[in-house]
């Protein structure tokens, strides 16, 4: 953690690559337009940026955003009563930051739990949106399984879904948040009880799904049976014919009624 005029900020450092002088040039203007990116964003739901700092750690830049002392929904969720804290409200809060993103012509890329951090006043902050590949962040967290957990099937094998290259979507996020919806009620990665990454792509390429948890698997806490419709309405293997990030905030807006925006999250 670092500070600025007397705040607490987190820096998010462009990692350090060993390719050739040309590659890691590009790199370097893949960072700034990230950056730029970044600059111009505005909305409740999603970590604002500061400024790029070239000093702390010369002669790479850093990125930075406001220290988020309440850490990730994850930690926060560990550490609160389960029935305490309306679940629904917070994956409302994730989806409309989500739906900001897309709203603007952005991909988040890597939404999962350790990625989603809470802010003083309680509520949700997407972070680290296009940013998976390039960047180190001094807001860390114990490591809860490689991303590929959440990741598309097309992200997977492209191949399959007539695809040539590694490309993330809208659609594709609408996936990772399904396996968020389901993080967020089990407090587990998605395929908790596979050991291995590599085992978890196999069974997403053959059209495995994680299976609707239980009471138990949710800490007390039922999971409504439209709420699982949701879900897998967001694992189905075609990326076109998943909901829309629009389409999952009305959802989840009618699941927790018409109060639910002004909710405080936790």
């Amino acid at each position: 953690m670092a500070s600025y005029s007397g705040k607490a900020i987190a820096l998010k450092r462009l990692r350090v690559f060993h390719g050739t002088a040309e590659e890691r040039i590009k790199i370097r203007k893949k960072f700034c337009k990230e950056a730029l990116i970044w600059q111009q964003l505005r909305h409740r739901f999603v970590l604002p940026f500061l400024g790029i700092d070239v000093v702390t750690f010369a002669p790479l830049m850093c990125m930075v955003s406001p220290w988020m002392s309440n850490g990730t929904i994850i930690q926060c969720l560990e550490r609160t009563d389960p029935l305490d804290v309306n679940l629904d409200a917070i994956l409302l809060e994730i989806a409309e930051g989500l739906a900001y993103l897309h709203d603007s012509g952005l991909v988040h890329g890597d939404l999962r739990g350790v990625n989603i951090l809470v802010d003083d006043n309680w509520h949700v902050q997407l972070s680290d949106f296009g940013l998976t590949d390039i960047i180190e962040s001094t807001q860390r967290s114990s490591s809860r399984g490689g991303s590929v957990r959440w990741m598309a099937p097309e992200l997977i094998n492209p191949r399959a879904f007539l695809d040539e290259v590694f490309r993330r979507t809208t659609a594709s996020d609408i996936y990772s948040f399904g396996c968020v919806c389901l993080e967020l009620y089990t407090l587990q990665i998605p395929f908790s009880y596979i050991a291995h990454d590599t085992t978890v792509l196999l069974e997403v390429i053959n059209g495995v799904r994680p299976s609707i948890p239980s009471v138990h698997d949710c800490h007390g806490r039922s999971m409504s049976p439209e709420m699982w419709d949701l879900i897998t309405g967001c694992w189905v293997d075609e990326p076109g014919k998943r909901p829309t990030i629009q389409e999952v905030a009305l959802i989840v807006q009618r699941l927790i009624g018409d109060t639910a925006a002004t909710t405080t999250g936790i």
